[in-house]
């Protein structure tokens, strides 16, 4: 399967509006394909940097896939980043709209304290200040 970025970015586009991410860094994404982070406990955006765009980039190549979020979490666990992503299963897709109607997501999970922990899983999240924070 190999769905283009194109239409990978509109199922992104779809997925930031539902997520009532702050329509200035969905315009960004959408015009200079710049994905953003979002921090605790306020769930600001913030610009990646050299090191977090690295990261996301070799994401997408290894899975074939567009990110259009990163959500941190500080745990117990250590520093996580959650990688919202469209995949390349378009036969997923309307199944991962409703989960994210319900608050739930299924991303890639960065473990950056313990990297051999880091997977793919479903989290919870909630919708704070125009960004996105992990509760779950």
């Amino acid at each position: 399967m190999n769905v283009s970025r194109e239409i990978k970015k509109v199922e992104a586009i779809k997925r930031m509006k539902a997520m009532n991410i702050y329509s200035d860094a969905i315009k960004k994404f959408k015009n200079a394909d710049i994905v953003m982070v979002s921090e605790p406990p306020l769930g600001g955006l913030f610009w990646l940097n050299d090191e977090e765009k690295e990261m996301v980039s070799k994401f997408e190549q290894e899975n074939n896939a567009l990110v259009y979020l990163v959500v941190r979490s500080f745990t117990n666990l250590g520093i996580m980043d959650n990688i919202f992503y469209v995949s390349d299963y378009q036969d997923e897709w309307e199944m991962e709209n409703e989960d994210l109607k319900d608050h739930y997501a299924f991303v890639y999970v960065v473990n950056h304290d313990m990297p051999d922990c880091s997977e793919f899983g479903s989290i919870a999240w909630k919708s704070v200040g125009g960004g996105v924070l992990r509760v779950f």
